[in-house]
């Protein structure tokens, strides 16, 4: 069984950092691509940013490219992200995830190729 905990959330002023982790068990970690996921009052929840199973492919929806860094240590079984220069848009529950697919990036940025999710941490951004 998947179990997945977010950790990390929390109130930020415009302009300045968090960094969120997740930790993973009950499956091999290493052999799976990681998802973050968010979703704000009243919006679906939308894709922010992927991570290949070997850690050194990366993907970032547009919005938060250039700000947000996604890592992954395999031996430990965690992922992080990194949030620089939060805005108040970026305020949200965020979700990691993980990858439905054995060592596949099918459609990494789509929330349905994702079968094991966390329980969520807010991050909220004040202007």
């Amino acid at each position: 069984q998947v179990q997945l905990v977010e950790s990390g959330g929390g109130l930020v002023q415009a302009g300045g950092s968090l960094r969120l982790s997740c930790a993973a068990s009950g499956r091999t970690f290493s052999s799976y691509t990681m998802g973050w996921f968010r979703q704000a009052t009243g919006k679906e929840r939308e894709f922010v940013a992927a991570i290949g199973w070997g850690g050194s492919s990366t993907f970032y929806a547009d919005s938060v490219k250039g700000r947000f860094t996604v890592s992954k240590d395999n031996a430990k079984n965690t992922m992080n992200l990194q949030m620089n220069s939060l805005r108040p848009e970026d305020t949200a529950v965020y979700y990691c995830a993980m990858h439905r697919g054995y060592k596949s990036l099918t459609r990494y940025y789509t929330r349905n190729e994702y079968d094991n999710w966390g329980q969520g941490t807010q991050v909220t951004v004040s202007s």
